[in-house]
């Protein structure tokens, strides 16, 4: 019953943000399959376009605290800030919030018989991971990531 609250509140949550977030998709990050596939690697392709999941404690962004921005491997679309950035424990990339308004999508996703919210990249709608009410202060969210959907860009 507890789950059906939850997921019933972040719903209407990612109804009004969907409503205020803008996409904008370019010509360029509109891709065929057959497109993603050939400029993806396997892994990427794997995970950004079929939503599979690397595995725990494996990826180059589990432990990387670098100062920067994490953005889309697929589009370089901006995500993340390096200050949101924390150790959930969990063996993904961890953040509690997303770097702007507009730059994630979020859909429900009960695949694995379970409720859960999948998070999109806004601008190429590849398969980031997933988002948690379950995160630190100030938000309570945990932005849990596959490191293969993300690149890095340093602070200058």
């Amino acid at each position: 019953m507890k789950q059906v609250l939850i997921l019933s509140i972040l719903s209407l949550f990612i109804l009004a943000q969907s409503k205020t977030g803008e996409t904008h998709m370019t010509e360029n990050e509109h891709k065929s399959e057959k497109e993603w596939q050939t400029c993806l690697t396997p892994e990427e392709y794997s995970v950004l376009r079929k939503k599979g999941t690397e595995r725990p404690f494996t990826g180059k962004y589990y432990k990387y605290m670098e100062d920067g921005t994490y953005v889309c491997a697929a589009c370089g679309n901006e995500l993340f800030s390096s200050k949101t950035k924390y150790d959930s424990g969990s063996g993904w990339p961890s953040f509690y919030e997303a770097i702007a308004e507009g730059k994630i999508n979020y859909k429900e996703d009960n695949s694995l018989g379970t409720a859960r919210i999948e998070i999109q990249c806004a601008n190429c709608d590849s398969h980031l991971g997933h988002v948690f009410d379950d995160g630190p202060k100030p938000t309570g969210k945990r932005y849990c990531i596959n490191s293969v959907s993300l690149d890095f860009e340093k602070t200058k």
